[in-house]
This record gives structure tokens, sequence and C-alpha cells, in this order.
């Protein structure tokens, strides 16, 4: 097929809009559930839940105090119908409409002591990424990374539309929970694990952050909605209709001929072959009754196995390279959205400091375009989440809304972006074939785990000290970017087939035996030339 025809280049066109609606829904909350500013309900002076009275106004800082900032107290008032200064808790609640006129939080009053059960939404849709992320990995290795990618979009585009309507909050959560296995895990994970198994090895660096840029992307066209919809419920519709993008997918999208031939099913992996050469003009033809019955004769004599997630942790090296991914999926997803998610805390308008935290993202990825096959994978993603993690530290102890504050929190945004892009280049480089969707759901899952948490996290600041999340996060990205220097380079190094395949991949090879200069061992069940599906590189006709 060679590295990037015009059918790979369709088919990459197919798969990478999975980007845009998940980053669409994995960020959606924060306007259709957005926390906008609020205060008590003061009887006699305020008429309706909306704030029409000056925020500031002298009538409510009699009834209202001030914090140590100077903001107005969220949610305490003064009792003075008792005729004292005493602090009550707020009964009701008054929103400033500014930049949100309805959100589930104005519905539902999460707020103050309330906020948590805003913030278990997001986490239970977390958990879902997290649950599709490590069972729709392993079923796409079993039944096939279109079969899932497909019922997947299909079924985000249902509850994508269907959750906007659901007025109760159990009900909702649910929903979301579902819509986080199919909206961020099912279909964006299979769509980058076909484009990793379609394209040719010098392309894989360009497509893998293509991926990360359409995430973001969706993140900008969130911001972007929600400034032109104020309405939340026609809001969540039109963040759900960004599905109806993968309906011609059932007729148009093609499995990966490395999975077909893999699970032995040689003459569909030969036609999709032989389809890809017509459409690109190559003039060779492929004999198809043949490479069947190679097929046919290699499957014979060898032993049939079937691979899945356990097969990652049976062999030592495998197992060591597995857990230092997870850890740095974790890591990398933890200060990601932990960032993200902060963007309504920052000040100023909220849907354009969101379009920048998505636009922030750019620079990196086009500058990893340029560098990423000349430095490796290994430096890069170490360095990227030593800085992101440092400017978290850092952040945590400037004032909150200065410039300064805003600029290391966008620069450690930028940071963390360019290595959470690296990452998913670097897990299906890392891991052989036959396992690679469930080790994309493995990582996938450790990121989700840490995206569960994170809403949690960020209520420490609330409940605590303002600087606990930013410092917890920092930590983890340290901890984790030191110990990526203990992964083996993948840079034009062919993509391992089999398990002892990946067994013996890198074996030795750290960032510190490369500053020492000591060759890392080579042994490959494919020493010949790896980057062919296995079977076909040694039935060439004599």
């Amino acid at each position: 097929l060679g590295e990037f025809g015009k059918y790979q280049f369709f088919q990459f066109f197919l798969q990478v809009l999975s980007g845009l609606t998940a980053g669409m829904h994995m960020l959606s909350l924060v306007t259709v559930a957005a926390v906008p500013e609020h205060r008590c309900f003061i009887p006699g002076v305020d008429n309706s839940s909306f704030s029409q009275v000056p925020w500031n106004s002298s009538t409510i800082l009699e009834h209202i105090p001030l914090k140590e900032s100077g903001e107005l107290d969220s949610c305490h008032m003064y009792n003075v119908s008792a005729g004292d200064r005493n602090l009550i808790p707020c009964e009701k609640y008054v929103y400033d409409t500014t930049y949100y006129k309805t959100s589930r939080t104005i519905d539902w009053d999460f707020v103050c002591e309330r906020r948590w059960m805003g913030s278990i939404i997001q986490t239970v849709f977390m958990l879902g990424v997290f649950t599709g992320a490590v069972t729709l990995g392993g079923l796409a290795d079993k039944v096939g990374r279109k079969t899932v990618f497909c019922w997947s979009a299909l079924l985000q585009l249902i509850i994508g539309v269907g959750v906007a309507f659901i007025p109760e909050y159990f009900s909702v959560m649910v929903t979301r929970f579902f819509l986080g296995i199919v909206g961020s895990a099912g279909a964006y994970i299979c769509g980058f694990v076909l484009t990793m198994e379609l394209v040719g090895p010098t392309k894989r660096t360009v497509c893998g952050i293509t991926f990360q840029a359409v995430f973001a992307g969706g993140i900008m066209l969130v911001a972007g909605w929600g400034a032109i919809i104020k309405d939340r419920t026609w809001l969540q519709v039109v963040y759900g209709l960004h599905g109806c993008l993968f309906l011609a997918h059932w007729w148009l999208l093609d499995e990966s001929p490395r999975w077909l031939w893999m699970q032995g099913r040689a003459a569909e992996a030969v036609e999709i072959v032989s389809k890809g050469l017509r459409i690109n003009g190559s003039g060779i033809s492929v004999d198809k009754d043949y490479y069947v019955q190679q097929a046919k004769q290699q499957a014979a004599v060898e032993e049939k196995s079937s691979a899945g997630l356990s097969d990652l942790f049976r062999t030592p090296n495998l197992r060591m390279k597995t857990l230092n991914v997870c850890l740095c999926w974790f890591a990398n997803s933890i200060v990601y959205y932990g960032l993200s998610l902060s963007a309504g805390k920052l000040y100023g308008n909220p849907y354009f400091i969101l379009f920048l935290m998505g636009l922030v993202e750019f620079p990196t990825y086009i500058t990893l375009v340029f560098v990423l096959d000349r430095l490796g994978r290994r430096s890069i993603t170490s360095t990227l989440m030593l800085g992101g993690g440092l400017c978290c530290i850092i952040a945590a102890f400037i004032a909150q809304g200065s410039t300064l504050s805003t600029s290391i929190v966008m620069l450690g945004k930028l940071l963390i972006a360019g290595s959470f892009a690296v990452i998913y280049n670097y897990s299906a480089e890392l891991f052989p074939t036959v396992v690679r969707n469930s080790a994309m759901g493995l990582g996938s899952m450790s990121a989700r785990l840490s995206g569960a948490l994170t809403p949690l996290i960020t209520l420490l600041g609330d409940s605590f000290d303002p600087k606990i999340p930013a410092v917890l996060f920092g930590v983890v990205a340290l901890l984790s970017g030191f110990w990526v220097m203990f992964l083996p380079e993948t840079m034009n190094k062919p993509m391992p087939e089999s398990i002892q395949d990946g067994e013996n991949f890198g074996k030795g090879d750290t960032w510190f035996s490369q500053c020492a200069g000591r060759t890392p061992r080579e042994d490959s069940d494919y020493p010949d030339d790896p980057e062919q599906m296995v079977p076909l590189k040694n039935t060439a006709r004599k």
C-alpha cells in the first residue's frame, strides 16, 4: 500500500473524526453544567434566581460578606432577620447570568455544600470512559476495530441527544456513564488504532498528532457552541448531533487488514489491500488465491493462540512496560483535565478561556510533527511531562487571576497536551499487534481513572487549601516523567507483531543506557521486515 496514499488518506479522514466528538463529549459539562458566579438569595431585594441587582451594590454588601480576596461570599449571608451579623448558609441562590443563562448547576443548585453532586456527574462520565476503554479495547481485538467503532458512533449519537431531555439527576448520571463508554472510548481508541495499523511508519507521527489536534478542536467547539447557544438543553442536542458525522462509516470505513490477517481472515485482508492498491493507482495486482492458500498452510503449522489483556502482564519486560505506560497515561490525564476543567475558575470570559485552552495545544502539535521523528518519543514525553508538572506546582503558589498565573497555566496545558499526544503514538508502537487495542484500552482506562478522580481532587481546593490540587497534579507528572526514561525508544523501529516480539522489543534500552552509549538488544521474531503483515513476508513468489 505504501506509506500514505489516497486510500489511506480517505480512511484516515473517516477515522480522525472520532477525535472531534471525543473532545466535545469529554468537556461538554463545562458549558452544559457550568457553575456561574452565585450568592445567597436576599428576600425583599431579589425577586428571582437571576441577578438583577448590581453584584457589588451597597444593598447587597449589607447582606453578603466579602472574602479576603474582595469577592462576595458565595455560600453565606448575614443573619439580618435576627438583627445580628452572624453568618448563615444560603437557603436559595442568585446566579450571575453574564455568561450562562441556563445550566444543570442552575437547575439543581449544585453549588456550595451541593457542589460535589455536579462534580460526581463528570466523575461518572469518566468512569464510563474508563469502563469503555477496558471492555471495548479488548472487544475490538476480538470482534474487530470497525465493528466496535461503528456501534459506538451510532450509540453516542442516540445517547448524546437523548441525555439533553432527561430531567432527573440519577438518570442523567447513568446516561452520561454510557455516553462515556461509547462517546470518548469506543470510537476514539478504535479509530486511532485503525490509523496506526494502516499508515506507514514515517506517517504515524503526523497522523497520531492530528488525532490530538482534532480532539483539541472538539474542545474549541464546546466553547464556540456554548457562546452561541445559551439554552443548555439545545446546546447538548447540538453536541450530540455531531454523531451524524459517522452514519456513513458503516459503508465507507474498512476493517484493519493487519487485524484480519492475524485473525486468520486472509481473504478479507487481501481484498481490502487490493482495493487500496486500486484507489492509490499503484498498478500492483495481488494474487488473492495465492495468499489465502499461503495463510492456510501457515495456520496449519502454527499453534492457534488468542492473545488478550492478561498477556500484557505475563512476561517481565512487557509487564514493566505496561505498568510504566499506564502511569504515564494516568499522569497525563490528571494534569490535562485538571487544567482544562479549571477553565471556569480563571478570570475572564469562560468561553474564550476554554477556547484558548484548546487553541494553545496547536503550537505543541505543530512542533511535534517536526521534532518527534528527530528527537524520539521517550525524550520528548519525559521532558514535556517534567515541564508540565513544574508549571502546575509553580502556578499553585502565584496569586490566582493574575496574568502570570494564567500564562503559566496555559504553558502547563501546552506542555502536557504535547506529552499526552505523544503517549498515544508511543503506546501504539510499544505493544504488539495481537494486543495493541487491548494495551491502548488499558492505557486509556488508566487515563480515565485519573480523569474520574480529577473533579473530586479539585474539590479539595474548595474545601481545604487551593494549592492542593495543582501541587498533587504536578508531583504525579514529575514522578511519571522520570519513569518514562526507562521505556525503550520506538522511533524508526518496526512495530512488534507477536507477544514474544513485544517481550523482546527494547530490552536494555533506556535513556540512561543511551546516554552511556550502550546498544540495546535487538531480538525479534520477525527481524527481516516486521512492518509487513507478518505472514506476507515469506510468501512472495520466487
